[in-house]
């Protein structure tokens, strides 16, 4: 199975939703990867010894990783934290994101500001660049088990949009007109 993504409605309804245009306009892994999106499918079911995540780690220079289970009873301030994540925002680094087990959407902005969002399951690792505006939710299950990768310590550090004064974010911009 590969990537699903598709366009964003513009509805307000509960964000936990899938949010497709009608009729349906699905997204491409190959326009993903225009955006700087890439994506893997590992066997999240042996993470801890799979040779295939050891491989992308070691290429990708992921030297640090941890785990997270995002749900009610196990996330402390579960909706703050909720509302953090779908705030649109951009970081200084790329984002890795591993889901080992449940449901989880990225969403992303296309090169026009159009929203698209990209639906993982268990096995899906997904990495977002630098500087691409984006948010995180969990879908209608409430529930995903991440492990999160990192080069060097762990930084998270959300910029909220307005962010375009930042290097990062020009660069990033610059990058989609090279392509």
């Amino acid at each position: 199975m590969t990537l699903e993504a598709w366009y964003m409605d513009s509805s307000e309804e509960d964000q936990r939703k899938p949010h497709r245009l009608n009729p349906n306009q699905p997204v491409p892994l190959e326009d993903l990867n225009q955006l700087g999106v890439f994506y893997w499918k590992l066997n999240a079911d042996i993470y801890e010894a799979d040779p295939e995540l050891e491989k992308i780690r070691k290429e990708q220079g992921y030297t640090y990783m941890d785990i997270l289970s995002i749900r009610k009873d196990t996330l402390p301030d579960y909706e703050n934290k909720l509302k953090t994540f779908f705030t649109e925002h951009l970081h200084l680094d790329d984002e890795i994101r591993y889901i080992l087990d449940g449901r989880a959407y990225f969403d992303i902005r296309d090169k026009q500001d159009r929203w698209i969002r990209i639906v993982l399951g268990k096995g899906d690792l997904i990495t977002l660049p630098a500087g691409i505006y984006h948010r995180f939710t969990l879908d209608e299950t409430d529930y995903t088990k991440v492990m999160r990768l990192f080069v060097g310590e762990p930084v998270w550090k959300a910029y909220n949009r307005p962010a375009d004064d930042f290097e990062i974010r020009q660069k990033y911009v610059a990058s989609l007109k090279a392509s």
